[in-house]
This record gives structure tokens, sequence and C-alpha cells, in this order.
């Protein structure tokens, strides 16, 4: 299956935000390249909430370009199977931490963002991933800075979005 295949399938198995959902499948359907960096019209990018659920916390980045503390997350390569597979490969790029698994049950939120040129929009699939017990992270090319935040200090380091992820991945985790 190829990865437009598996966006296709994984945003037609998501069950909320129906008026965006369909707004990413009508991205697709007009734009065949739409997972695609290249694609100026706006494309898909795959996003991971690294959580540490038995210590209340989660690890964000500290953006290099944007400046902004957000969750790891970027655009899609070809050698990525899935978008579940894009979201892991980029937490794991961006964080350092090695044995991250997915949050079960796909994605957690979607978010559509501009983006400066010369993009004009990011269509966000949101994950959520867990990091192992004692994670140790590191800071990659594209960050400034990677810390841990407790779920509460979240709100007052990062945006709306970001804050709507943890919101959508602790009802997920039930907590």
């Amino acid at each position: 299956m190829s990865l437009y295949d598996d966006a296709v399938l994984v945003l037609k198995g998501y069950e909320d935000q129906t008026d965006l959902r369909q707004a990413y499948l009508d991205h697709l359907a007009e734009h065949p390249d739409g997972l695609w960096k290249a694609c100026h019209a706006g494309h898909i990018t795959a996003s991971a909430l690294v959580i540490d659920p038995e210590g209340g916390r989660v690890l964000l980045t500290l953006h290099k370009k944007l400046r902004m503390w957000l969750q790891m997350g970027g655009h899609c390569e070809p050698g990525d199977a899935s978008l579940a597979d894009a979201a892991l490969r980029e937490a794991a790029e961006e964080s350092g931490v090695p044995g991250l698994s997915l949050l079960p049950g796909g994605p957690v939120r979607l978010d559509r963002h501009p983006i400066p040129p010369p993009c004009h929009c990011h269509f966000d699939v949101q994950y959520a991933v867990v990091a192992p017990p004692d994670a140790v992270h590191a800071i990659s090319d594209e960050s400034l800075d990677v810390r841990w935040f407790g779920y509460d200090e979240v709100p007052e380091v990062a945006d709306e979005s970001v804050v709507r992820l943890l919101r959508a991945t602790r009802a997920r985790l039930g907590a």
C-alpha cells in the first residue's frame, strides 16, 4: 500500500473533527502530491506528542525556526510506509529517544495551520507516542532545546494547538 493510500484510509477511519477531516480528504483528492513538501497548496504532515504517562509529563521541542515549544513532527518522506510510521520516525529523530511506541487507536487529533512561505498550509495528522521508562532525550539539529514538561505546565509554554493535543491524548489514556 502506498503512503497516499494509507493516508486516505487513516483519515476515512478517523471519526472526530468531521469537517476538518473532510478538508484533508478533499485536499488529497485535489492534489495527488498533497503528502509532499513540494505541494505548495499545502501538504500532509505527521507529528507525535511524546508522553510519559507514569510521570505525567510530555517532551516538547523548542523549534529552531518557529521558536515555539511544539510536539515532534514534520514532513512525510518517501521511505515512510504510513502516516503512523512518519510520526514515529519524526518523534524519534527530534527527541533522540529510542524505543518510542505509538499510543494505540490511530491519530489523536488533526490540526491545520498556516506556515510562512514557501509553504501555505500544513495538514498535520497528530499521534501520541509513549516514551520508555527513564527515557533520555537529545537535542536535534531542528531544535534549540528539548525538555520534559508536566501536564499542568504545557499551557504556560506552548500554544493552544499543543494544549488541545495534550488534552485529547490524556482523554485517550483515560487520565
